[in-house]
């Protein structure tokens, strides 16, 4: 009877003890599954979170924030900060949303990585591309162009407004001496120096940086061809030079300017005073002049090539090179005199002789008398 007892206790005990594992294994599983759940909760919860910032951060990246009606350009001067830059934008009317373009510049780190330049923007740019091309400093140049400038402070204003250097800038560097040595020039001929042309040049370009790339220029010009032309003639560079800035004042027909260049050549070589009514022009400083009167040859100048013999100590104009080329090709002839046709062609009688000459001269005189020009 005890062993029966004993038997059947075993049974009882081990019937709870399965019981017991099945209802902790149950609950372990339960567990599992709540703490599955709670992950996947946690995990969804947090790509949202992602997904939403990513969003967040795309739109203020990569949305267009760039309006404006054609493409224009952007002028960062020298010395700006950051909030120079977003007033520049401002008055533009060119951000839609300045916001955005601020939280963009504080993390791609150009709020203290501010570049002068001229930057191109378009329409439908993205804060990104413009932070990024303003901060890597990715200017577009300057198409520089030069012509038709008879004095240095009108050539300094026609740079200065182009480039962002001060016209003054250029001026200073123009008129000192120890600086133009240096170049192989003087205050008095250093216009010899710039040869009209379409150049490319940053805008944040500095007065002796552009100065000296002109100099390149214009060793590149000179080479050993145009070297032993001027020699031929009795000439240096800046001589053919200044000859070809008073042959470009005397006539725009470019058919006609070496046999111009002729005539000068002919009076320098047998030591004439090369009598040329633009150097009276350039001497008086008044360049409005139609008319040349005889009392401009009193005008005491170096400049008055009635009053002195030789060369003008310097071109009175930036002379192009299809002027200088004109010198140094000058048509070979025994003409020492011209002036400009009755016709108003802008086209030029020529003469062997001081009798033809006044008989040319006053043809023209008397046209000028009929149209009423005095002056």
């Amino acid at each position: 009877m005890n062993r029966l007892l004993a038997y059947d206790e075993v049974i009882v005990n081990t019937v709870a003890d399965d019981n017991y594992y099945l209802c902790a294994r149950r609950m372990k599983q339960s567990t599992k599954k709540r703490i599955a759940k709670g992950l996947w909760a946690a995990v969804v919860t947090l790509l949202l979170v992602v997904a939403t910032m990513g969003y967040f951060i795309y739109q203020r990246l990569y949305t267009p924030n760039i309006q404006t009606a054609d493409d224009g350009f952007l002028y960062i001067s020298t010395g700006s900060d950051f909030e120079d830059v977003v007033q520049l934008l401002e008055e533009k009317k060119w951000l839609k949303d300045e916001a955005t373009f601020r939280w963009t510049a504080i993390r791609m780190n150009y709020t203290d990585h501010i570049k002068p330049g001229r930057y191109k923007l378009a329409s439908g740019m993205s804060n990104k591309e413009v932070v990024g091309m303003l901060r890597s400093g990715r200017q577009v140049p300057v198409k520089l162009v030069f012509t038709s400038v008879r004095t240095k402070i009108q050539f300094a204003q026609k740079i200065g407004e182009q480039l962002e250097v001060a016209p003054d800038a250029v001026v200073n560097l123009l008129e000192d001496r120890d600086y133009l040595k240096k170049l192989g020039f003087t205050p008095d001929n250093v216009m010899a120096l710039f040869l009209p042309n379409t150049y490319e040049f940053y805008w944040t370009t500095s007065a002796d940086q552009f100065i000296t790339r002109m100099k390149r220029e214009y060793d590149k010009y000179w080479n050993d061809n145009r070297k032993r032309k001027a020699a031929a003639i009795g000439l240096t560079p800046v001589q053919v030079t200044i000859v070809a800035s008073i042959v470009q004042q005397e006539s725009n027909k470019e058919d006609e300017k070496p046999v111009i260049a002729g005539v000068y050549l002919n009076r320098y070589r047998k030591g004439w005073k090369l009598e040329a009514d633009p150097t009276l022009v350039f001497a008086l400083g008044d360049f409005t002049v139609r008319r040349v009167l005889n009392s401009y040859k009193a005008i005491d100048s170096p400049y008055n090539t009635y009053m002195y013999s030789g060369l003008p100590p310097g071109p009175i104009c930036v002379a192009s090179q299809r002027s200088i080329d004109a010198v140094l090709n000058a048509t070979k002839h025994n003409f020492m005199y011209f002036c400009a046709r009755e016709d108003f062609s802008g086209y030029h009688n020529f003469a062997a002789s001081y009798s033809q000459h006044l008989t040319n001269a006053r043809k023209f005189q008397q046209a000028l008398n009929r149209r009423g020009i005095r002056s």
